[in-house]
């Protein structure tokens, strides 16, 4: 009929049939109102069930709709019927992805609640070991290093899924410095668009910056809303070596610690910053002012030297991102914005 007429009555019931006909047929115009039908009754609780539809019938414009979705509200739709139901590909591709709304521990729930159903799909008895065969890589792709040490001791640690080797490796990773390397990723997921941007405000690297417990701190102010993730920081005069730091990021008015992280770095002896990550993104608002604060215990470092007061990133696709820099009482070493550590901010627009 919709060839001779062109209309159509689409249903929640048909939308999938027809669509399956009009991609065999090669009907471009029904395929569009079947994904224009989806497109408008696209919610977190049938965002999965879209998603494993738009992959089989090749609409890239329909998942990336649905992958929105699922970013914007991940609890939500991991929560609904249609979670447990996509394939091992789709499971994957959602675990790739760094915009998730999420908490890791609910996450990694989720994912076991779907290697259970995997395992029945797969006439498989519901055990530690084929819960592990059924995850396959998706479980390299869970960024454990994300949780808390609780979160992972009452989740994950006991979960079977695990090696022992890897539990301790994890309890390690969360415990000690230097931290032992492991497979997992430890990039915060970023709930806010955009990608990852850098600046970096000093002109110059020099030698020889001592550390006694006292912090790096450098105030700084916004002209927009961004998130920060991390920082890039100078090593080892003395060739590789391993640090631990904490870093934290503080509301400067409130004298509030906004987020922070005690971790480590491996440095390799260069003049380059090394990444130190935060375990979630912290919001920063325009015109407040705040405090990037790391506290490093190691050898000498490098540090930089001609300090910018104001940085400006450009982005072809985002507004400038405007930084301005001002002093910190008590910094280590007792320096101006002229010189010193935390070169490097790393953040999302």
């Amino acid at each position: 009929m919709f060839l001779y007429s062109d209309e159509v009555q689409i249903g929640p019931e048909t939308v999938m049939t027809t669509l399956y006909t009009a991609k065999k047929y090669a009907v471009p115009a029904l395929e569009a109102h079947c994904v224009d039908f989806l497109t408008k009754h696209l919610r977190a609780d049938n965002a999965f069930m879209l998603l494993t539809q738009a992959r089989l019938f090749d609409e890239p414009q329909l998942a990336s709709l649905c992958l929105d979705t699922i970013d914007k509200s991940t609890m939500d739709a991991i929560s609904a019927e249609g979670f447990t139901d996509i394939d091992i590909d789709t499971l994957c591709a959602v675990l790739e992805r760094d915009t998730l709304s999420i908490r890791e521990s609910r996450l990694f729930g989720a994912v076991v609640r779907w290697a259970e159903a995997e395992c029945q799909r797969q006439q498989l008895p519901v055990t530690f070991g084929n819960k592990q065969k059924v995850l396959g890589r998706a479980l390299s792709l869970i960024r454990f290093p994300l949780m808390t040490i609780e979160e992972f001791a009452a989740g994950p640690a006991q979960s079977g899924i695990l090696s022992d080797r890897e539990v301790v490796n994890l309890f390690l990773h969360f415990t000690v410095n230097p931290k032992p390397k492991v497979d997992y990723i430890d990039r915060p997921r970023c709930c806010l668009r955009g990608k990852e941007c850098s600046i970096n405000r000093f002109q110059q690297v020099e030698s020889r910056w001592g550390y006694s417990g006292t912090s790096d701190r450098i105030r700084f102010t916004v002209n927009r809303r961004i998130s920060i993730v991390g920082f890039g920081l100078y090593g080892s005069i003395h060739g590789p070596t391993d640090y631990q730091v904490n870093i934290q990021i503080i509301d400067y008015e409130k004298n509030q610690t906004l987020g922070q992280n005690d971790t480590g770095f491996s440095c390799d002896g260069t003049a380059s910053t090394f990444r130190v990550m935060f375990k979630e993104p912290i919001e920063i608002l325009p015109t407040v002012c705040y405090t990037a604060c790391a506290t490093l215990k190691g050898p000498d470092s490098h540090y930089g030297t001609k300090g910018l007061k104001k940085v400006i990133h450009e982005s072809p696709t985002a507004s400038k991102t405007c930084f301005v820099f001002y002093s910190s009482p008590g910094n280590n070493n007792g320096t101006s914005i002229e010189d010193g550590q935390i070169p490097e901010i790393i953040f999302y627009t």
